[in-house]
């Protein structure tokens, strides 16, 4: 048998104060990565180890004897049902803030301290070097030695969304603590960096999510602005490939290849900034963001994109609020099957009205001259219009959908997925039952007036969120009655 090398070990300890089980969490999490890149950098020197070098995430765990008295109208800070409730912590410096509001809630709602400790579960060396930039996990075969023989790998029974979809089964009836275990967040982690080009440090609380790379300049224009401001509370805008300005007057360098999802961020000192994603076009793309932001725990994602108008009455440059979901997309009917209805929040359908308003100087009734609140169906191929319309045309008018898209339903309906609050607003682009298809001529007019004051809208419905208690805008709507203590 193979000896198993692994960190000094250490006992579980007990903890009253939140901060200082985050400390703990630190502690540990950075005991086991260093132990494992020294490990690694010393093995791909020297050659094959005739050891196995193992290191344990940290984890965060309680036992409860009876149901918690707490405030009924809050939705998380509390475990569903007395017994011992754990969950694995990777990158506690990323998440300090977080955990340590989830972990303060818990200690006082339940009156019971959390025990601190190493968990059972093996720590990745993909992950455990991935913050070290001199460190490089090769491919299978290139470092002459098999990995998995001498370091443990990413593991799908720990990588997956079994918690979030319902289907978690717990181990020796430990019950979870939070939606994600630590492998998860860490491959998300990775995965963002590759698809957004900026490190998942830079993500903020409130996420926009476009169709449209001609977001992107307005949305850098309205950053050196508020960067020009000195009272905006804004600090500074990022763009990918991590350039990072803080001068309004700055220059930004573009990187020559663009990655799949281009990624800015308008920082605030506490995350409570604005992130915009351009997705790009399609459910898939709209799934995989979703997926991956979700870790972070933010707390509102909208879609701010371009739609087709589906009635007569709406005119190029219309808004549409959408209040119900026609989900055509497909990409999720497996982790959340078509029949579960994806409800409106009201707190963020107030917010994008009031933020329409505002930006359009329309109030009641003649702000319903450009928004109509309605259905948005999200389809999974783009030239749907071209195809027998018989059996399209006839579901989206019995589903009274207004206008058509391929990613607001996928991206709400993982926000339902994922508890994270959801919304969207979407401006009309194109009328293809009606003869007005999105044309060249046609769609450069359209671009120049319409994108700044839309992405202004979706900017200021942030901001309104902003303001809202964290209790109030994560809505019990989202929470099931067997729930996670932590968001």
């Amino acid at each position: 048998m193979t000896k198993i090398t692994t960190p000094d070990p250490r006992d579980p300890e007990i903890f009253t104060d939140a901060a200082a089980a985050v400390a703990r969490l630190e502690e540990l999490y950075n005991e086991a990565t260093a132990f494992l890149c020294e490990s690694f950098a010393e093995a791909m020197e020297s050659g094959a180890p005739k050891v196995r070098y193992r290191a344990y995430y940290p984890e965060i765990r309680i036992r409860t004897a009876s149901y918690a008295h707490v405030d009924s109208r809050l939705s998380f800070g509390h475990v569903s049902e007395p017994g011992v409730h754990a969950t694995t912590v990777t990158r506690p410096d990323l998440f300090r803030s977080y955990l340590t509001q989830q972990i303060a809630l818990l200690i006082k709602n339940h009156n019971q301290p959390v025990t601190i400790g190493p968990s059972t579960t093996p720590m990745p060396v993909h992950f455990a070097v991935a913050g070290n930039p001199d460190l490089v996990v090769p491919h299978q075969g290139a470092a002459g030695f098999t990995l998995r023989d001498v370091f443990d790998v990413p593991d799908l029974t720990t990588t997956n969304d079994d918690i979030v979809n319902g289907v978690h089964e717990p181990q020796d009836g430990v019950g979870p603590l939070a939606l994600f275990t630590a492998q998860r967040i860490d491959y998300s982690l990775a995965r963002l960096a590759h698809y957004t080009a900026t490190d998942p440090d830079h993500f903020q609380n409130h996420v926009l999510f476009t169709n449209y790379q001609f977001y992107v300049s307005e949305f850098e224009n309205y950053a050196r602005a508020k960067l020009a401001d000195p009272d905006s509370g804004y600090t500074s805008f990022v763009s990918t490939g991590n350039v990072e300005i803080a001068d309004p007057d700055a220059p930004l360098e573009q990187p020559l290849k663009l990655p799949q999802m281009p990624t800015y961020h308008l920082k605030r000192a506490d995350g409570s900034g604005i992130t915009l994603v351009n997705i790009g076009v399609g459910p898939s793309n709209a799934k995989t963001a979703t997926d991956h932001i979700a870790v972070l725990r933010p707390h509102a994602w909208l879609m701010v994109g371009h739609c087709a108008g589906l009635r007569n009455t709406q005119a190029l440059g219309d808004f549409v609020l959408a209040h119900a979901y026609l989900r055509e997309d497909k990409v999720l009917d497996d982790d959340l099957p078509v029949w579960v209805p994806i409800p409106p929040l009201a707190e963020v359908q107030v917010a994008l009205e009031r933020a329409v308003a505002e930006v359009t100087e329309l109030e009641g009734y003649e702000l319903k001259r450009i928004m109509r609140t309605g259905t948005v169906a999200s389809v999974d191929n783009r030239n749907w219009e071209l195809r027998d319309q018989s059996g399209p045309v006839q579901r989206l008018s019995q589903s009274r959908a207004i206008a058509l898209d391929m990613e607001s339903a996928t991206i709400a309906a993982n926000g339902y997925r994922f508890r994270v609050p959801y919304g969207t607003l979407l401006c009309v682009s194109d009328k293809p039952l009606h003869g007005e298809l999105k044309l060249p001529g046609m769609a450069s007019e359209f671009y120049t007036t319409q994108v700044s004051r839309h992405l202004a809208i979706g900017i200021r419905a942030m901001e309104h969120l902003r303001g809202m208690p964290l209790e109030r805008l994560h809505s019990r709507k989202l929470r099931s009655f067997d729930e996670t203590a932590f968001l």
